[in-house]
């Protein structure tokens, strides 16, 4: 952190130029920042219709919660944003822990928080237009 000490005799000019210099300084430490990109899933999808109803849901499970059977209005990729979920359809179940990500074919399933902490997911729903 910097402290810049201001005396009545100094001049204005000074004073700007200090703090035009103070923010470059991080731009330049800050160069060798390298982006780092991932493909976390990838599907050819077949589109029900031209047009689809494209969301993006956010849903948080308290501890041990487990959804009724249900469906959703289309498929897509889910992300697991924190804690560790069971997904439980026609295949079976399977668990998905925070940083995965899974297809959801939109057919009747359950999704139960197996962790000791609440969960989050963040379902890409890709549904007819209505």
């Amino acid at each position: 952190m910097f402290k810049i000490t201001i005396r009545k005799s100094a001049p204005v000019s000074i004073l700007f130029s200090t703090l035009l210099i103070i923010p470059t300084a991080s731009v330049f430490a800050e160069d060798n920042v390298v982006l780092q990109r991932s493909t976390l899933l990838e599907k050819a999808v077949e589109l029900p219709s031209a047009s689809v109803d494209a969301k993006v849901i956010r849903v948080t499970f308290p501890p041990a919660f487990k959804t009724p059977l249900h469906t959703h209005e289309g498929p897509g990729p889910r992300y697991v944003v924190k804690g560790k979920l069971e997904v439980a359809d026609k295949d079976g179940a399977k668990t998905y822990s925070a940083g995965q990500v899974f297809w959801e074919t939109g057919e009747e399933m359950t999704v139960e928080n197996i962790g000791q902490n609440s969960a989050e997911i963040v379902i890409f729903e890709l549904a007819p237009v209505k």
